[in-house]
């Protein structure tokens, strides 16, 4: 905010010294890119793509932006000094989408895409059941946001959209969560009935009734269907009898152990570093921030002398290059620490496995302990990225 203030003093001594618009323009860009930089610094999971551009003596606001607080700091900023201006951006979620402004995913996985075609990079998944913010469309994609704020393109087949009330029954509904790693919805109470889809770890559906040793359950999109009570809970009774311990996020982890790489993947089908680190807490009651990029920043810094002494079974290790004179330290992998006398940590990379930092194991990792950058700790530790599902109860 101070650096806010501080371009608004200049722009107000630039309107009294001089009518140069060109001026004008530079400094209200300056205003512009301080909000952008305080509000949005991660496009990922925030959208301000607002551009000031002057055209015949008049400033001309476009792009968009899914912050209306951030914006309206700058409409108020050019009104504070009576510049006149015309506007053309785009406050998402608008017109385009309507009243349905949220979404829940129908298929076990859903494929969330970089930009909205089927041919862009794979940038995260969404599980069955999951709830999700619409923020706009562009022919049969829809930009979405997930729960972890993650904001990227799904194509419509991989989601019903709802407007607020039908979402907000959606989830007050009492719901069963899918806990082994692969399964199937039948039409019937047997396993021998016709398959309605796939179910993968985490996924979330409807609460209907019991039958036998099945639960009866409902799509977000009305689809009816039954699952082994074997392999599922209740929603409710999970996160209630969660106990949150090193041990627990060990037991989650090692389930997982041989898993496939996945760019992009955050599911039991195929799963990226941090995707799997995202899956062992989500399992574990958290949901903590998608990329590993974005997980150092959380949590609580540890092993300050990355001597691997000070880390808890639990606590996730970073690695790639570290900073230099010239560039910024870039993060470029993740995987959780589970110590023992065999210094071992677990991650995706090919698949899921073990590996260790002690050069006496078979297993030795050389490759990333020269490029072993810290860890962080999230266990016990309250911090605004790392949402408590549990306490959100």
């Amino acid at each position: 905010m101070k650096l806010l203030k501080c371009m608004l003093l200049l722009c107000f001594a630039t309107f009294y010294s001089c009518d140069n618009h060109s001026t004008i323009e530079l400094r209200l860009k300056g205003i512009n890119k301080s909000i952008k930089e305080e509000f949005a610094p991660d496009k990922r999971v925030a959208i301000y793509d607002v551009k000031i551009d002057n055209s015949n003596n008049k400033i001309l606001l476009s792009g968009e932006t899914n912050l209306e607080f951030a914006y309206q700091k700058l409409l108020d900023s050019l009104k504070s000094i009576d510049i006149d201006f015309t506007t053309k951006v785009r406050v998402l979620p608008d017109s385009a989408i309507g009243d349905l402004k949220y979404a829940v995913a129908r298929n076990s996985v859903i494929n969330i895409r970089s930009k909205p075609k089927h041919s862009a990079e794979l940038g995260t998944q969404g599980l069955l059941g999951m709830p999700l913010k619409v923020l706009d469309k562009k022919g049969d994609f829809y930009r979405i946001q997930t729960p972890d704020k993650y904001i990227s393109w799904v194509d419509k087949g991989g989601i019903i959209r709802m407007n607020k009330t039908d979402f907000d029954k959606w989830n007050n509904r009492k719901k069963i969560i899918y806990t082994k790693n692969f399964g199937y919805v039948y039409a019937d109470i047997s396993e021998n009935a016709e398959i309605v889809s796939d179910i993968t770890l985490g996924g979330v559906l409807s609460f209907k009734g019991l039958d036998f040793n099945f639960f009866e359950v409902e799509y977000p999109d009305k689809r009816k269907g039954f699952v082994k009570r074997e392999e599922a809970v209740y929603y409710d009774t999970w996160i209630y009898n969660l106990e949150v311990t090193q041990d627990n996020i060990e037991r989650i982890a090692k389930s997982m152990d041989g898993f496939p790489y996945l760019w992009g993947g955050t599911s039991s089908k195929g799963m990226d570093c941090s995707g799997f680190t995202k899956m062992v807490y989500f399992m574990n009651g958290f949901i903590i921030p998608r990329d590993a990029s974005q997980q150092i920043h959380a949590g609580k810094i540890v092993d300050k002398n990355l001597d691997f002494s000070d880390l808890q079974k639990g606590d996730l290790l970073f690695f790639g290059s570290k900073a230099t004179k010239n560039k910024k330290q870039r993060v470029v992998h993740v995987g959780i620490w589970l110590g023992n006398d065999k210094m071992e940590f677990i991650h995706a990379s090919g698949n899921v496995h073990i590996s260790s930092m002690d050069a006496t194991q078979p297993h030795y990792d050389e490759f990333n302990k020269k490029r072993y950058l810290g860890s962080r700790r999230y266990l016990g530790v309250k911090d605004k990225m790392i949402v408590d599902l549990k306490k959100n109860q």
